[in-house]
């Protein structure tokens, strides 16, 4: 049988996601490189076109889609309580913070947000902030592992499996909880719980103080953080972004104490922001730094929260916390924007509902990607560098493409 030959022709190449800069654009020396979308060093399935002349970097355009899952059209097929196993796959690692924000909104379009018993809403806090610190931990570990560090990683896997495991204890799953219910929780704390938290507060905060000297101090550290990935603050508000990344650039703004929502007033606790203590205001060192200490301000709300729960809001044997969970979910026709602070930013959700007020599903649902407009601004923070430092501009974004692509 005759072999086939075929001839080579870029012509015959059909991308499915075509690079915007054509080789005639380029300059001389100038070659592009793609960056992903499979290496485990973008975070998931990222894909960067990098433009490069030699060493260094003249553009860079993400090319995001790789892990769509239709989140928005699958909320507005199941009625609002159904979508919360869906709202966990968001921010997969910060589902409880996810789960708070779409509860929250809810409840203030049917007009119930006020009548949330405190001890929910303290409980809810609690979980929150518990996840935000395992979510924190993730994101300084495997920054650390992309720019070489192996034992930070090893060592906040290790602390993060306490939380891990509390979470479990509480609702049965690791990582997406379903935890947190239109109207209230899937259940009251065990028995128990509060003690158990509040023995690993106490042995968390030596660990931080640890990870500080290892990884924030740590002169190598930075070295290779510090006056890299620059982002200023102006640019940072163009581009929409939020949470560590932008008080990372020195803007004091947290929606916990903008918006206060939740019992978020009635606690004490600080807004740590980024002062160019080791190189330029805004730079990778500071994205970081202000995680780590966000985490200290995380401990610190755990632990009022837990001096409420087991002081003037302590278990009854009378008390249930489905209470307030309504069988029917039918808002009065409204568009409505509810919006919140997670670990990497504001979440936010859009919901018009049903013109006739008569159905329990979303007419539409918008999610607001705080990832999205992080990832945006990577162009800005990474053009005129090495393209060594762009995986290390990458990791100071703590991206989730979950929520990126919704």
């Amino acid at each position: 049988m005759p072999s086939i030959q075929y001839q080579y022709s870029p012509d015959h190449f059909v991308r499915s996601e075509p690079n915007k800069y054509r080789p005639e654009d380029l300059k001389r020396e100038e070659m592009i490189l793609n960056v992903g979308p499979q290496h485990p060093s973008t975070h998931g399935v990222l894909r960067l076109e990098v433009i490069t002349d030699g060493e260094l970097i003249v553009d860079v355009i993400p090319h995001v889609g790789y892990l769509h899952r239709c989140f928005e059209k699958h909320a507005e097929s199941v009625p609002y309580n159904q979508a919360i196993p869906y709202v966990d796959r968001l921010d997969y690692l910060a589902a409880m913070n996810c789960e708070h924000i779409w509860a929250m909104g809810v409840e203030r379009m049917l007009g119930i947000d006020k009548d949330i018993p405190k001890r929910v809403e303290y409980i809810r806090v609690l979980v929150a902030e518990l996840n935000r610190i395992a979510s924190h931990f993730i994101a300084i570990g495997t920054y650390a592992l992309d720019i070489g560090a192996y034992t930070p990683f090893l060592w906040l896997m290790r602390d993060r499996e306490h939380i891990q495991r509390l979470l479990e204890w509480l609702c049965g799953a690791r990582m997406l909880y379903n935890y947190i219910w239109i109207g209230g929780l899937y259940y009251d704390l065990p028995v128990g719980f509060e003690e158990r938290c509040r023995e690993f507060t106490g042995y968390l905060k030596p660990k931080l103080a640890e990870l500080q000297q290892l990884v924030i101090e740590n002169k190598i550290f930075v070295q290779r953080t510090a006056n890299v990935g620059v982002l200023p603050l102006p640019v940072a508000i163009d581009y929409g972004c939020t949470g560590p990344v932008l008080r990372g650039s020195g803007l004091r703004f947290d929606l916990r104490r903008v918006d206060n929502y939740s019992v978020y007033p009635e606690l004490d606790f600080d807004i740590p922001v980024g002062t160019g203590e080791m190189g330029t205001l805004g730079d990778c060192w500071d994205r970081n730094n202000v995680r780590v200490l966000e985490c200290y301000e995380s401990l610190k709300i755990t632990e009022q929260c837990l001096d409420r729960l087991q002081g003037d809001l302590k278990r009854t044997p009378d008390f249930n916390p489905q209470a307030l969970v309504p069988k029917k979910i039918r808002p009065k026709s409204m568009d409505f924007y509810i919006r919140g602070e997670t670990s990497k930013g504001e979440l936010g959700f859009f919901f018009r509902t049903d013109p006739e007020g008569k159905s329990d599903i979303p007419f539409r649902c918008r999610a607001r990607s705080c990832s999205f407009h992080n990832l945006s601004a990577i162009a800005e923070m990474a053009r005129g560098g090495m393209i060594a430092d762009l995986i290390a501009v990458i990791g100071s974004l703590d991206l989730v493409m979950g929520e990126v692509d919704r």
